[in-house]
């Protein structure tokens, strides 16, 4: 009798890397599209949800409207469409559960790296269990990255002169300590993006005063918490077909939102301006605090529900300091301008740490995938990279449309590949000169931080990464899978490609 001293690894036809927004999706459309195929859902933390269980700072909600931030197979039936995250974290595990997901999900399982073997036509992964340091294989015949963008360990904080000086305490929002006491506390939130117009309404109830201090001031504007004509569709129809009908609204309202804002610059400009002066104190100076250098959506712009920032400024509870740090002090920070700003607590909202598929070392064949070399092709994989798909979603919209599209078109890639018994497919350029560009085009800091070490995209067809969901619809959900730009392999064992970018294309 033979003896094996090492077990053969778990095998799954799909490895989805995390148990977030994204890796829920793709497990929902996996099983609905593809119900034969197996797969697993690796989390490295011990519990599901994403950035909705990790973030944990007063007041975190969306800044989309969980219409178009929900799933379009599961209606929101919350009153509040800009929603408290607890509120989106029971939503995203009700739809695990509901769906016999969560029982495909294997917590504190951190994916170090991954070996593609052209001979095998698989994945060998490297998992690393997070709470007993021990580490074991699995492979697959598809790993797919649905491990968002940033990292969970660390957020952004830049270097601050004299920080050791301070006596208070420092805290980043992405690592909130639980049970913070800061009533009555002077407060000083650094950074001027989602997460601190959001903080400083919140803290603002039971502070003695926030304030918010910015290099460079943001696009703000207010939305109602509540959609009323959504929530009047929803007295008026079934569930699923008042959700339709308000998803359908609101993805028009943002793309004809963000078209004005390209087209129209200078006029978007002056109607935020507007709004933001008569939600402001008499005499505030807009133009100050509230008056970007770079035009309307160049970032993305902040959402504050029922302008609960405004209201918070105009109690007297918070204000805004446009200014630069010079140094920390032992009581506060001082700026170039020479003010003061006393502090018990600096918050520092300062940004992400970007990293994509989180930090997984890819090689292929041997050989390192080096990402600032790829490009994504459909936005889900990329160059060179066989059987490889990720979630990037939507800088300009909901994320969570450009997941629903991304897995129905991955889940038809997997039906071709049946249907013409493939069992490798992997993108490749159409020259190796081909035209690109950043992956993203987005000013956000974290963005321009990190755009040196991401993949890149093309400047026309299917390298483009598309911020357009009704561009993607075309394309992801009703064009044909196969193209001249991607390569089939029948089998492992027949190494002479199927397809090539050469050659004529197979349509589906």
């Amino acid at each position: 009798m033979s003896v094996h001293p090492f077990p053969t690894p778990e095998h799954t036809d799909v490895l989805i890397i995390g148990a977030g927004l994204s890796g829920i999706g793709a497990a929902y459309y996996l099983q609905r599209d593809q119900p034969g195929k197996s797969f697993v859902i690796l989390e490295s933390r011990t519990a599901s949800g994403g950035t909705w269980d990790l973030f944990r700072y007063p007041g975190i909600r969306s800044d989309s409207d969980l219409h178009t931030f929900g799933y379009e197979f599961k209606p929101w039936v919350n009153d509040k469409a800009i929603a408290d995250g607890p509120d989106i974290l029971a939503y995203l595990r009700q739809t695990a559960s509901e769906n016999g997901i969560d029982r495909k999900i294997r917590y504190q399982r951190k994916v170090s790296s991954a070996a593609w073997s052209s001979a095998d036509a698989r994945w060998t992964v490297q998992v690393q269990h997070t709470d007993t340091g021990e580490t074991h294989t699995m492979t697959c015949k598809w790993l797919f990255s649905a491990a968002g963008y940033y990292r969970y360990d660390q957020g952004f904080t830049p270097r601050f002169e004299g920080i050791e000086q301070f006596k208070g305490q420092v805290i980043h929002p992405q690592h909130w300590p639980e049970n913070l006491d800061y009533r009555g506390k002077r407060v000083v939130v650094i950074g001027s993006g989602a997460t601190a117009v959001t903080l400083i309404p919140s803290m603002a109830k039971t502070a003695g005063h926030v304030t918010m201090l910015q290099r460079t001031p943001t696009y703000v504007m207010s939305l109602p918490s509540k959609d009323p004509i959504a929530n009047l569709a929803r007295k008026l129809m079934p569930a699923d077909k008042a959700y339709a009908f308000a998803r359908r609204k609101n993805i028009g309202l943002q793309r004809g939102i963000w078209r004005f804002c390209q087209k129209y610059p200078n006029a978007a400009r002056r109607v935020i301006r507007f709004v933001n002066k008569v939600s402001l104190p008499k005499d505030y100076p807009v133009d100050v605090h509230f008056n970007p250098p770079y035009s309307p959506w160049e970032q993305r712009l902040c959402a504050v529900p029922d302008g609960d920032l405004f209201k918070s400024i105009k109690a007297g509870k918070a204000s805004v300091v446009t200014d630069h740090i010079d140094t920390f002090t032992a009581g506060g920070i001082r700026l170039k301008s020479g003010q003061e700003l006393p502090a018990d607590i600096i918050v520092t909202a300062t940004g992400l740490n970007l990293q994509l598929f989180g930090g997984i070392a890819l090689t292929v064949d041997g050989e390192a995938v080096d990402l600032s070399k790829k490009v994504a092709f459909k936005g889900m994989m990329l160059s060179d990279v066989p059987n490889f798909a990720f979630i990037v979603g939507y800088t300009n919209s909901s994320w969570t449309l450009k997941v629903g599209l991304l897995c129905e078109h991955f889940c038809r890639v997997l039906a071709h590949m049946d249907q013409h018994g493939y069992a490798v497919v992997r993108p490749r350029l159409p020259s190796p000169d081909m035209p690109t560009r950043p992956l993203l085009d987005f000013g956000a800091g974290y963005v321009q931080r990190a755009l040196a070490s991401l993949p890149r995209q093309g400047t026309s067809g299917p390298w483009v990464m598309a911020m357009d969901p009704n561009h993607d619809a075309q394309v992801l959900r009703h064009g044909p899978v196969a193209d001249p730009c991607l390569v089939f392999d029948s089998s492992p064992h027949q190494r002479h490609p199927v397809a090539a970018p050469s050659q004529v294309a197979v349509h589906a």
